[in-house]
């Protein structure tokens, strides 16, 4: 097992590439189950999550290969009799649940281990099930697995999310895409990445209207055909690098992005003092001596990302004043909050709030990852950190980050990783 090494206190600049965002490849990857044929992919990050992925289209029959500079291609002409998602593939990554629609929707029927991912509160497939049955699916758990089956196929019907779901929104799609008839969407999830799946869905030929509204309409029915896809940008590492450059005063060139994907990212790093400037697909950000205070609420999307809370909570750490981080999405997400007291951070949690009294400086400490973004964050103080820090279990970044380290040396960052001798 790997950890991750920092000598903070170095000022950043220059300029780094967005890879493509592991939320939007992991649900096309899972769309290509929806009929036979070669799909090509091009910007697919190279990361843990996506491997996770592609293996277990592999398992199921389908025949994947990466060829460099993300481009995989996946032919899912031929597929298992069974097509059932193992729980050693499925433990470590909750969007393997989106295997589901797909299959229901080609072969009536799929079986799937419950999943994992990270540990960041209850995050249960319920509502997925609750809207397959809304279609028609019988739908059982037996030993850990969940066993869907539609054998007369799936109906288009109204189907109401009783809380936002990102996943829950792209498994319905995908499963409403091979029903008899129209299926509506109440409550649905509005993330660039379920736009993106949408689009992706339509280019295949089928029928999906409104997405990125909270009333999605799926005419369900159509022949689908394979096709070739480019990756949107991924936001969250966007804004990751954002609060890299925040923290430690540092000027970065975001090329490849989506400005427009990040705009409550932006506008709160702005509140905290930086200056930025957009493009079609860049961005340019200069931190500011120190951090502005500022209030930080997560909520879904068009609102700030519950993905981006932990990184910002970082670059607040250091803030001169007060701020109020608001966790709205997960009711476990603040296990990062524990590993910056260890570094110096003045920080007091009440509930969903996190009250976060700037300091002037941090120290460098051996950190611990509990969760994907919360190893970002602790990446992020370690950069304006005073002497090295160490960030241990670093299995976690690599599920959602493509070559971190690397990224970060090439503008300025003293940063290596290294072998754990003693990784519990």
């Amino acid at each position: 097992m790997d950890k991750i090494v920092i000598e903070g206190g170095r000022r950043l600049e220059g300029e780094i590439r967005i890879a493509g965002a592991k939320n939007a490849a992991l649900p096309a990857l899972a769309a290509t189950l929806l009929c036979p044929g070669r799909f090509a992919f091009s910007n697919v990050p190279d990361l843990k999550d996506v491997d996770t992925m592609t293996e277990l289209l592999k398992v199921m029959g389908a025949d994947v290969k990466k060829e460099g500079g993300g481009v995989v291609t996946v032919d899912t002409e031929n597929l298992t009799a069974d097509c059932e998602a193992p729980y050693d593939l499925v433990r470590t990554m909750r969007a393997s649940c989106l295997v589901l629609g797909p299959l229901l929707a080609r072969l009536g029927r799929s079986r799937l281990s419950l999943p994992g991912g990270c540990a960041i509160g209850e995050r249960p497939i319920n509502l997925h099930l609750k809207g397959f049955q809304t279609l028609g699916a019988e739908i059982s758990l037996e030993e850990g697995y969940v066993n869907a089956s539609a054998p007369d196929g799936l109906s288009g019907r109204k189907v109401y999310f009783d809380l936002v779901t990102v996943t829950g929104t792209e498994n319905l799609m995908m499963a409403a895409v091979g029903a008899k008839g129209t299926t509506i969407l109440e409550n649905a999830a509005k993330e660039p990445e379920v736009v993106f799946l949408a689009e992706m869905l339509n280019k295949m030929g089928a029928d999906v209207r409104w997405a990125g509204t909270d009333r999605m309409v799926i005419v369900g029915g159509k022949e689908l055909r394979p096709a070739e896809i480019s990756i949107i940008p991924d936001r969250v590492e966007t804004g990751t690098f954002m609060a890299a450059a925040a923290i430690t005063g540092g000027h970065l060139r975001l090329a490849g992005c989506n400005p427009s994907h990040v705009e409550a990212v932006t506008l709160k790093f702005a509140e905290m003092g930086c200056k930025v400037a957009e493009g079609r697909d860049w961005l340019e950000i200069t931190g500011p001596k120190r951090p502005q205070p500022a209030d930080v609420e997560t909520n879904p999307y068009p609102s700030f990302p519950t993905d981006m809370q932990a990184q910002a909570m970082a670059v607040l750490a250091l803030a001169d004043g007060a701020s109020v981080v608001t966790e709205s999405i997960f009711e476990n997400r603040y296990m990062h909050v524990a590993e910056m007291w260890r570094m110096g951070a003045n920080i007091t949690l009440k509930g969903k709030n996190a009250f976060v009294h700037g300091v002037e400086k941090l120290s460098g400490a051996q950190v611990m990852a509990t969760d994907l973004r919360a190893s970002a964050s602790l990446v992020v103080a370690g950069l304006a950190a005073s002497g090295k820090t160490r960030v241990r279990r670093v299995y976690h970044l690599d599920r959602g980050y493509e070559h971190i380290e690397e990224k970060l040396r090439k503008v300025g960052a003293k940063i290596f990783r290294q072998r754990d001798k003693n990784p519990k």
